[in-house]
């Protein structure tokens, strides 16, 4: 199966910068790939050079068999680019905006203004379609700025931290409507710092940290190779803390860690749980809260990188 986008290899340096040193990527057609990483670490970097915006110092890349370095013209033609502030001009309509960009692509007028039209409903802007831009909202610019990238219909879409900034509805909403795209059959190259969204969002992870790829997979892969599971216990009464603490102590064969009165521990055996909750009827023990969870992937990112997600890099500053 031809990958919808793949490279190997890619260097970019600025100056005594190196933003990619090296950087390998594979995007399955109808998927999404998170490109996880600090500021700094060459997220936007990589999506300036498989949007051919940026030509690399090595290695090679292609979007969908096309080099794009010597077939730019071709990958252009196949992608759609929204990048990390909305790129709308706000003396414009939200219609005008989408029309300007499909006379631009090439299509005739009509066939522009209705394509403006599916588009503002799509992404529920029909109301505001004769208002100015810069009457919008933080997230019916983003909306709008999405939108406009998907004017050709392009059956790729580069997404570089398409909600910071946003609110957690407009960030919801935006979310709702990538997974709809996806549905769709477009394969999207999200590039983000919050965690949360590209558990939602991914179906592969590439970590990338000082311009190099250093873990990939899927976000419960990524989350079983670094922490594995958790056991919480909080009793009702506090003082059945104590025998808590001793009962899921003894069966995990590690001492607990207490924070007030919530009990945790590491689990590495599946039959943890039943036995402690066999230990803690037979004593008596009645608890508010008993859960077994994954390892978050803000957990997973810390212990790759050594410093939580959206931390400022010290190479921050050039254009990775």
């Amino acid at each position: 199966m031809e990958h919808a986008i793949w490279a190997e290899g890619l260097v970019k340096r600025f100056g005594q910068t190196t933003a990619l040193d090296g950087v390998d990527l594979a995007v399955r057609p109808g998927t999404v790939l998170g490109l996880l990483g600090p500021n700094g670490a060459g997220k936007t970097t990589a999506v300036r050079v498989l949007a051919t915006l940026l030509q690399p110092d090595a290695g090679h890349a292609a979007v969908r068999g096309y080099d794009v370095v010597r077939q730019a013209h071709q990958v252009r033609q196949l992608v759609g680019l929204t990048g990390q502030y909305a790129s709308v001009d706000e003396a414009l309509t939200g219609v005008e905006n989408l029309v300007l960009i499909g006379r631009l692509l090439g299509m005739p007028r009509k066939r522009a203004k209705q394509r403006a039209h599916e588009l503002l409903a799509q992404f529920n802007l029909s109301d505001a379609a004769d208002r100015a831009v810069k009457t919008y909202s933080g997230g019916m610019r983003r909306r709008l700025d999405l939108a406009a990238s998907l004017v050709g219909r392009p059956p790729l879409l580069f997404l570089d931290e398409p909600t910071t900034g946003l609110d957690p509805r407009a960030r919801s909403e935006l979310w709702e409507l990538i997974r709809n795209l996806v549905a769709e059959g477009v394969t999207v190259l999200l590039t983000t710092q919050y965690l949360d969204e590209a558990d939602a969002l991914a179906d592969e992870i590439v970590v990338i940290d000082e311009g190099r790829v250093i873990a990939t997979g899927t976000p419960e892969e990524l989350k079983a190779k670094t922490g594995g599971q958790s056991l919480a216990v909080r009793p009702a009464e506090a003082s059945d803390l104590s025998a808590v603490v001793s009962i899921v102590g003894e069966l995990a064969e590690v001492s607990p860690d207490v924070t007030g009165d919530l009990v945790t521990v590491p689990v590495s055996d599946p039959h943890l749980l039943p036995a402690v909750v066999r230990r803690l009827d037979e004593a008596g023990v009645v608890v508010t809260e008993l859960t077994l969870s994954s390892s978050s992937l803000d957990e997973v990112f810390l212990t790759l990188t050594g410093h939580p997600a959206g931390s400022q890099d010290e190479s921050e500053g050039s254009p990775a």
